[in-house]
C-alpha cells in the first residue's frame, strides 16, 4: 500500500477538459513497476484502445477479473454500446436488436440521451466520455491511495488522449473552412477586378 500511496501522491489531479498531464502509456508503465503482482495482472485488463472492445457471449459469460472497479466498468461500458446501437437502430427505423441488459440503468439512460440530442457528432462523443468521467469517480470509490484509484486514473488518461484527438480534429476541420473560404474570397476578388479593369477602359 507504501507503493500505491507514492504513486498516487506524486500524480496532478485531473480534469477532463484540461490537456493530459502525461500519456496512458507513460502512467501505465510507472504503475506497473510499482504494483504488486496481481494488480499488474488486472492492470493488463483494462485496454488501451479506448475501452475494452465489444465482448463475445463467451467473453460476457467468462469468469469476473476479481476487481469489482474493472468488471463495473467493463460491464457498464458494454451496457452503453448494446444500448447506443439499439437506440441508433430505433431511430434509423431499422430491425430491432435484442433487449440490451437492464442495469447498469445509468449506461442506458446516456445512450438515449445520447441519441435523442441535437448535437453535432463531436458533441454526443463528448457527452458520453464526459459520462465515462462520472461512473470512473463513482467506481473508483473514496480510497484515494487504493488500486482502483491507480486503474481510474490510467481510463481518465485514456478519456484526455481522446479529447485531445477530439480537439485536433476539430481544429483541423475548421482550418479546412477557414482555408476553402479564403480561396473562395479570392477567387471572387480575382475575377471581380477583372470585371473593374474591362469596364475602365
Amino acid at each position: 500500500m507504501a507503493a500505491y500511496y507514492y504513486l498516487m501522491a506524486q500524480l496532478p489531479y485531473l480534469i477532463y477538459e484540461q490537456k493530459p498531464p502525461m500519456s496512458s502509456e507513460s502512467f501505465k508503465e510507472l504503475a506497473l513497476s510499482l504494483l504488486n503482482k496481481k494488480d499488474t495482472v488486472l492492470m493488463g485488463n483494462i485496454s488501451q484502445n479506448n475501452f475494452p472492445s465489444d465482448e463475445t457471449e463467451d467473453e460476457k459469460n467468462a469468469k469476473s477479473t476479481g476487481c469489482d472497479f474493472i468488471d463495473l466498468w467493463r460491464e457498464w461500458e458494454r451496457t452503453l454500446r448494446l444500448n447506443l446501437a439499439r437506440e441508433r437502430a430505433i431511430k434509423l427505423k431499422r430491425k430491432q436488436m435484442e433487449e440490451p441488459p437492464v442495469l447498469p440503468a445509468d449506461a442506458a439512460h446516456t445512450a438515449i440521451k445520447t441519441v435523442v440530442s441535437d448535437g453535432s457528432p463531436l458533441d454526443k462523443e463528448i457527452m458520453l466520455d464526459k459520462a465515462r468521467w462520472g461512473v470512473i469517480d463513482i467506481f473508483a470509490g473514496n480510497d484515494y491511495f487504493h488500486r482502483n484509484t491507480v486503474f481510474a486514473y490510467f481510463l481518465k488518461l485514456i478519456l484526455l488522449e481522446r479529447r485531445q484527438l477530439f480537439n485536433l480534429e476539430k481544429g483541423f476541420a475548421e482550418y479546412k473552412s477557414l482555408y476553402a473560404s479564403v480561396l473562395e474570397n479570392s477567387q471572387f476578388n480575382t475575377q471581380n477586378s477583372g470585371q473593374y479593369s474591362g469596364e475602365s477602359k
